[in-house]
């Protein structure tokens, strides 16, 4: 999650959760923004229904798993995600209804579930953070997406009071130009605020990370072995082993 749009929140959300699908983990990808771009950069089609369902009609999770590789799951975002923000019935139940779904389903058997968020801060942000059990923010290397950090912090700080409990935060720098001062300036402010939240693994901008939605593969199964995919491998071990730079 952050609010600012660009900073690689689906690029992550798609190529961490196949690293981590590679190294043997169960992993399902949930689309919660209305783009529906996680289907999209696997090849997968977003027309047959899926969070807008089980939010929307109750339905189960366990209907709308589609395989997309080994160790894999996706469940789409829908055609009509978009018709949750706009629910007025429910009261504050509304805010659990995707933690209320995922606990009623066999995603509860997996290793991890990734949940793609949308840029806004609406009902549909609110579900994700509320059914969270950590929060990973891609952070670029420009101050608009410190700006959206910033935003999300508040965000979460105001959930956690209503939850009752901590979330814990991981920060991961995407779409870096390590040649560019500024690069080195924002890496350097969000450790110096964030000490022990920043994932060691810094995420490379690369022009094969914006090829590969078009061809509907992750960085994985690129025609090259490049270097954004030895990034993410690296970025998965960085979670599983809480290592921190």
């Amino acid at each position: 999650m952050n609010q600012k749009c660009g900073v690689g929140k689906t690029t992550t959300a798609v190529n961490l959760g196949h690293a981590l699908a590679l190294l043997g983990k169960k992993v399902t990808l949930l689309d919660m923004d209305p783009q529906g771009h996680i289907a999209i950069s696997l090849g997968l089609k977003n027309d047959q229904g899926g969070l807008d369902r089980v939010l929307l009609k109750g339905e189960s999770f366990d209907d709308y798993l589609m395989p997309a590789r080994d160790n894999l799951d996706v469940v789409c975002a829908g055609n009509n995600l978009t018709d949750f923000e706009r629910l007025a019935l429910g009261g504050s139940s509304r805010g659990y209804r995707l933690r209320r779904a995922i606990e009623a389903s066999t995603l509860m058997a997996c290793d991890f579930v990734l949940i793609d968020c949308p840029a806004s801060s609406g009902l549909l942000g609110i579900n994700a953070i509320f059914a969270a059990d950590e929060l990973l923010i891609p952070v670029s290397d420009d101050y608009l997406s410190l700006q959206g950090l910033s935003r999300i912090m508040q965000i979460l700080k105001r959930s956690e009071s209503v939850l009752g409990h901590s979330i814990r935060l991981w920060i991961v720098s995407t779409r870096m130009q390590l040649r560019r001062r500024l690069t080195a300036e924002v890496r350097l402010k969000i450790l110096k605020y964030f000490p022990g939240r920043v994932l060691k693994t810094v995420i490379k901008e690369n022009a094969v990370l914006a090829a590969c939605p078009s061809l509907g593969k992750s960085v994985f199964e690129y025609e090259e072995m490049v270097t954004c995919a030895e990034d993410y491998q690296s970025l998965a071990q960085d979670l599983l082993d809480g290592r921190t730079g």
